[in-house]
């Protein structure tokens, strides 16, 4: 197996060249500033790329992703991201996104050891157990995808009890929580109904975002 990445460079250089013929001088305006309105959490997986699901172009989508979208008090690099995100760039929208048939989520699911990993995962048994009851009442074959939504959901709940959104919601700046699911098999974002834009907000997001997960037909 070849270690040159040459068609890489090769592929990258057609591309930045199609898109200043098409939009001649956006390179130079986008390395003088960056000014997205979102921010996206997301899983690192490769088949989930921020900017080409949601059809943005570079500089219009600010990213953070990480082993299956988790957001936890503990995690620096991602809260760093999200103050960044919030405080620096003002974002108005901050999307944490999960997909379906995520690895982490199943091995969380299933108890199954995948190595250092299995600490990080960790956050999203706790999930599934703190939503044993509604799983255990879904088909077998429904409970991962169910799981992958609560994720979701769980990790909005963490996002918005952050100091950095608490604060930001504190001084009057407008900024609006989302929970979506991305489908790998379609190509679809499903949005959750986990759409928080204030503390007032929480409770009854939070309530009919679960009541969802119990009654979603898959």
């Amino acid at each position: 197996m070849s270690d040159n990445l040459q068609h890489l460079l090769d592929h990258n250089r057609r591309w930045a060249a199609q898109i200043e013929a098409e939009r001649p001088g956006f390179f130079t305006k986008l390395s003088q500033q960056q000014s997205p309105r979102y921010m996206w959490i997301g899983c690192s997986d490769s088949r989930v790329p921020a900017n080409q699901i949601t059809g943005l172009d570079p500089g219009e989508v600010f990213v953070h992703r990480n082993v299956a979208n988790v957001v936890v008090p503990t995690d620096l690099n991602c809260l760093s991201t999200v103050q960044f995100a919030v405080d620096v760039l003002k974002v108005e929208h901050l999307m944490v996104v999960g997909h379906y048939g995520c690895g982490g989520v199943l091995a969380a699911l299933r108890d199954t050891r995948v190595g250092l990993a299995d600490n990080w995962l960790r956050h999203i048994k706790d999930v599934r157990d703190k939503h044993i009851g509604l799983l255990g009442a879904l088909p077998e074959a429904q409970r991962h995808d169910a799981l992958c939504e609560l994720n979701v959901i769980e990790q909005v709940m963490n996002t918005v009890q952050t100091t950095v959104v608490q604060d930001a919601w504190d001084r009057g700046q407008a900024v609006t929580l989302h929970g979506w699911v991305y489908g790998l098999k379609d190509g679809l974002l499903q949005d959750l109904f986990m759409t928080v834009r204030g503390n007032a907000d929480v409770d009854k997001a939070y309530r009919k975002a679960v009541a969802e997960v119990g009654m979603r037909q898959r």
